[in-house]
């Protein structure tokens, strides 16, 4: 039985089947991505979107869409399907549509009179090129197959129009053709595993209308260069499949291709199932290094989602090889960092305040996973190494005071995850001494401190169980409310009483700031005031400015992003928490907050979870259609539930 299914009542009901979106990726960063019923929603879907090193190395749009047209006896039907300035549709191809399901490859079954036709689409895993196999299951005469390419050659993030540079010129290749619009970017190459004639009919399709992005306040028509289209004689039985890419392939070895493809990929048949193939959709390679994308579709490689995802996308699905490589990568900028040194791999903002100690919880979770003293053969220098940089005040935008905790300027620009910005200042100008900065301080310290006693260097352990000790002692003096619950940020002259989910971290680590009943006390209020289905909101609706509506314009976005919108990877180390606490008196209770997040397989991106949620009912999901950190969070907290199950 299928799990990621949508029946004919779903998809030709566009209201619903519009907002389900469909993502595939290869391992280099590119991805293909529309809605279940192929109709393009953003300017960031496309069939065929790739990096471009030789231009900005952003993602660029090459093949918007293919139109696939059905002829049998002189009469064409198309099986397109776009939106048109006005939310015009044409030319409703939905209602051919019987049948989609994606449990191992998208799958579109199209019934058009007598002819069944399958089409199935999957993205190369080592190689930036898309195919479409396209089965004639059922016709009761010879029919044609008309495929019309919709081409873009732009960046993802932005939009294009009609205009006289675009060049119109093509060339033969063996089974296609290949083509380019302009002289920056490399050839598109388009073949098909049948014999074909491809017809030179040049045009451009004027006003395409990308709802999501007028909901997002931005400008949301572009007109598309269609080149011609090529036709194919077909009948029952057969299989033709369409590829486009960088560079050419023989177009006798397209079926087998794709059936390789087929092979690898395990089958979405449960919840489990989908969100491990969730998790690498995030797997990206460049030359010999591996690392995880933080979401698709506009993120790249950013530190801290690197370090907060790593365990959840490998460790907890039993992946730890993938894990030793994505470290080694990271582990080699976090000394090129520490040293001063220019940057040699493609990671992100790896100089924030939080990362390195992101990173030495990272490899606590590996540690957990395969044993201290293997782990600490392997990473136990660099965890030592990141402690004695810090301790030295050597980083440049943290500094250790005498209490022992750790001060951040974050005045002008944001420092920690809530980063959002508005009229060049932070949203939450969250400075000072930062709650989940030093919580996660003072577990680097204890965990360190274990390193070096496993080692037999009692004496630096000592060391360093006296430096947490006053860190503790500090740490609650300085964030702990009359209420209970913890301060966000603390600085001089500043006071935010707002109740934020930042507290949580001190809870969930394996070494805690708080005792027992400290740490049942923030449960408590995150239960009360923050938690939803979908994981922690970023302010109480108690508090001032609480805005959990993540629509509009980008003004609007920005200052809800993180003052009310719910987040799923919070819920991860809030159900860490809870089972950290209470033990197996909460468990039936995590098991019941999975159910929201198992919803998501169906609801919005298929098979993955959304970057954010509205912080209010229904808890639409918001923003980039798949987030590392929130399918990490998720499969973490089912590996947890394992554990006590067991």
């Amino acid at each position: 039985m299928s799990y990621l299914k949508f029946d004919k009542a779903l998809m030709t009901n566009l209201q619903e089947s519009l907002r389900k979106e469909v993502l595939r990726t290869s391992r280099s960063g590119a991805y293909s991505s529309s809605t279940v019923v192929d109709c393009n929603t953003r300017k960031y879907h496309g069939l065929l979107v790739v990096p471009i090193p030789g231009i900005d190395n952003e993602n660029h749009v090459l093949l918007s869409s293919l139109d696939a047209s059905v002829i049998q006896h002189g009469a064409e039907f198309n099986l397109g399907l776009h939106l048109y300035r006005g939310g015009v549709c044409s030319p409703n191809g939905h209602k051919y549509i019987r049948e989609f399901n994606c449990d191992q490859v998208p799958t579109t079954i199209y019934r058009v009179g007598g002819v069944l036709l399958r089409k199935e689409v999957i993205f190369q895993t080592y190689n930036d090129r898309v195919m479409i196999r396209y089965t004639i299951d059922n016709a009761h005469s010879p029919v044609t197959l008309r495929l019309r390419p919709f081409l873009a050659f732009r960046r993802a993030d932005s939009l294009t129009h009609e205009n006289y540079q675009a060049m119109r010129d093509y060339k033969t290749v063996s089974g296609g053709i290949r083509t380019t619009m302009y002289a920056n970017y490399p050839q598109l190459y388009m073949q098909i595993s049948k014999k074909n004639e491809f017809v030179f009919e040049p045009n451009w399709y004027k006003d395409l209308e990308y709802y999501k992005e007028a909901e997002r306040g931005y400008e949301c028509h572009e007109d598309l260069y269609v080149p011609g289209y090529f036709e194919i004689q077909c009948k029952k039985g057969d299989e033709i499949v369409f590829a486009a890419s960088l560079n050419e392939i023989k177009p006798s070895t397209l079926k087998k291709t794709f059936e390789e493809e087929v092979e690898v990929r395990k089958p979405r048949d449960n919840f489990y199932n989908a969100l491990v193939a969730a998790a690498h959709q995030f797997h990206f390679k460049k030359d010999d290094e591996r690392y995880l994308l933080a979401g698709y579709p506009w993120f790249k490689v950013r530190a801290r989602d690197t370090f907060i995802s790593l365990p959840g996308l490998t460790l907890a699905i039993d992946e730890v090889e993938y894990f030793q490589m994505v470290m080694n990568t990271a582990i080699k900028g976090i000394y090129e960092f520490m040293l001063g040194k220019p940057l040699s791999v493609s990671i992100y903002e790896i100089e924030q305040p939080d990362v390195l100690l992101w990173a030495i919880w990272s490899i606590q979770q590996h540690a957990k996973k395969v044993g201290l003293e293997q782990s600490m053969k392997e990473y136990g220098t660099v965890v030592k190494d990141i402690i004695k940089y810090i301790r030295d005040n050597r980083h440049i935008n943290i500094c250790m005071k005498e209490n022992g905790l750790l001060h951040t300027e974050g005045r002008e620009r944001p420092m920690t995850w809530m980063n959002s910005m508005a009229n060049g200042k932070p949203v939450v100008p969250r400075t000072g001494y930062i709650v989940e900065i030093n919580a996660l301080w003072y577990n680097a310290l204890e965990f360190c401190a274990e390193i070096m006693t496993a080692e037999g260097d009692t004496e630096s352990a000592t060391q360093l169980e006296v430096l947490a000790a006053q860190v503790k002692e500090s740490f609650q003096k300085t964030f702990i409310t009359e209420a209970g619950y913890l301060l966000d940020y603390v600085e001089e002259g500043i006071v935010d009483m707002n109740v934020r989910p930042n507290m949580i971290f001190a809870v969930a680590m394996d070494h805690s700031p708080l005792d027992t009943p400290q740490q049942k006390t923030v449960l408590d209020f995150c239960t009360r005031e923050l938690l939803t289905p979908k994981g922690l909101r970023t302010l109480s609706p108690k508090s001032g400015g609480y805005n959990p509506m993540y629509v509009g314009e980008q003004i609007k976005r920005d200052y809800a992003y993180h003052n009310g919108t719910a987040w799923p990877w919070l819920g991860g180390f809030y159900m860490e928490a809870c089972l950290k606490v209470f033990k197996r008196t909460r468990l039936s209770f995590v098991q019941r907050q999975m159910v929201g997040f198992e919803d998501e397989m169906m609801y919005h991106a298929t098979g993955t979870i959304s970057e954010l949620f509205d912080g209010n009912p229904p808890f639409h999901g918001r923003g980039a259609m798949a987030f590392a950190m929130n399918v990490a969070e998720v499969l973490r907290t089912m590996k947890n539930i394992d554990q006590y199950n067991k």
